[in-house]
């Protein structure tokens, strides 16, 4: 069965994570997606370095953690747009395309020719998303950045980290670019609005995505306790400014994560604990008495755990449905039965080095689902079929472009 986005064709100007991780999820709904990228050098995380996917002899290939990670599903073709026959180029791309993804800093693309009103030019119908660190307006809209940039700037680090006066304390980043992730799924939400759009008034339009904002609106009830209070909140570390006990506690032989949400499963929490008398405490009964009195039951609480391995208490929460799991690292979660069972890991074929290992996307279609055909592309693998298949041009046209570096 056709795939949601089949027949859609997306112009993938991106590089690194956010604009990629953008195209990669549109290619996985079915989206016919064309990286363009520059000749000899390709999209920067190409060459970031070890640790590269191996071949069948256990060597190392071309491909980077970086690039694979966020470029399965596409062509990529090779493309300097700086020059007059690679701006016709493009443009001719973008006449036979629905999208159009870049992530260059604000007014790179417009000075050369290729901004959205250029291109409407030759395409009314086309969608043109810029993913940019600061959108397209304002004071900073001419400033570079990046993830850890907009962390910061945006509150996500002033609530990341340990507490002031405990030991490690201070700001901290997530462990991923996650600024970058979910800028690339807002600009997704925003391409598939834009189509829906376009399907109803026949018109395209322009998409300004910018992390900061996204990094603010991401905060999501953080935001909204400062609106609603007028004080910040502050760094909890692994626990919850109001829901309480909603943490990480110390146990036998490692860690715990306890997540109670609710009246019920407290009550359930202190049956299994050996305590059931701490729930019909006038102190613990509801979630708001349990926030205020939080110094007062965490220090209860936590020589309990310590009576127990993490495996004995995940068993017993688990049978209890209170909210619980482990901390694991990567290879654990990977190796974790019920991710094993939902499929996270997934090998691509290549046909140059055997396989190449690729997280699942977690949307599972019942009519539709998401296949893992295409591994992700070696630079400029499809610049004959997109070149001579898409917009005619002849080998002789082909071997001049390439000897001029235009390709």
């Amino acid at each position: 069965m056709a795939k949601p986005l089949h027949g859609v064709r997306v112009l993938d100007l991106c590089r690194v994570i956010a604009g990629p991780w953008s195209a990669q999820n549109l290619a996985d709904l079915g989206a016919e997606v064309i990286k363009v990228e520059r000749p000899g050098a390709g999209d920067d995380s190409r060459n970031w370095g070890a640790p590269f996917i191996k071949d069948r002899q256990g060597r190392d290939s071309a491909f980077t953690s970086y690039f694979t990670g966020v470029n399965r599903g596409k062509k990529s073709v090779t493309l300097d747009f700086s020059k007059p026959e690679g701006r016709d180029l493009l443009k001719r791309l973008a006449a036979t395309s629905d999208v159009l993804l870049e992530n260059y800093r604000t007014g790179t693309l417009p000075r050369q020719g290729l901004g959205y009103e250029d291109l409407k030019a030759v395409n009314p119908r086309l969608i043109y998303c810029s993913v940019t660190g600061f959108g397209q307006t304002g004071p900073y809209a001419w400033d570079p950045g990046y993830d850890i940039v907009f962390q910061g700037m945006s509150g996500f680090m002033s609530i990341t980290g340990e507490p002031d006066g405990k030991p490690g304390a201070g700001p901290q980043k997530t462990g991923v670019s996650i600024v970058d992730v979910l800028g690339g799924l807002y600009a997704t939400i925003a391409v598939l609005g834009a189509l829906a759009h376009r399907h109803n008034s026949g018109e395209g339009q322009y998409i300004d995505i910018g992390l900061l904002d996204v990094g603010i609106a991401s905060l999501v009830s953080m935001t909204h306790l400062y609106l609603a209070s007028g004080v910040p909140p502050k760094r909890q570390g692994n626990a919850h400014p109001t829901v309480v006990p909603y943490q990480v506690f110390e146990t036998r032989d490692g860690q715990i994560i306890v997540a109670v949400l609710t009246d019920r499963h407290f009550v359930k929490l202190c049956e299994i604990l050996g305590r059931p008398e701490l729930a019909e405490d006038q102190r613990f009964t509801s979630v708001g008495d349990r926030n205020i009195h939080r110094t007062e039951l965490i220090p209860m609480l936590e020589p309990l755990f310590r009576r127990r391995t993490s495996s004995a208490w995940f068993s017993m929460l688990r049978e209890a449905e209170v909210p619980c799991g482990p901390i694991n690292d990567i290879a654990q979660a990977f190796a974790d039965p019920h991710v094993r069972h939902r499929g996270m890991r997934v090998e691509i074929p290549h046909p140059e080095i055997g396989t190449i290992p690729v997280v699942a996307n977690p949307i599972r279609y019942s009519a539709t689902p998401v296949d893992y055909r295409i591994p992700p592309p070696l630079l400029g693998q499809h610049n004959r079929e997109v070149y001579r298949g898409l917009l005619g041009l002849s080998d002789e046209d082909l071997e001049r472009l390439t000897a001029s570096r235009v390709l």
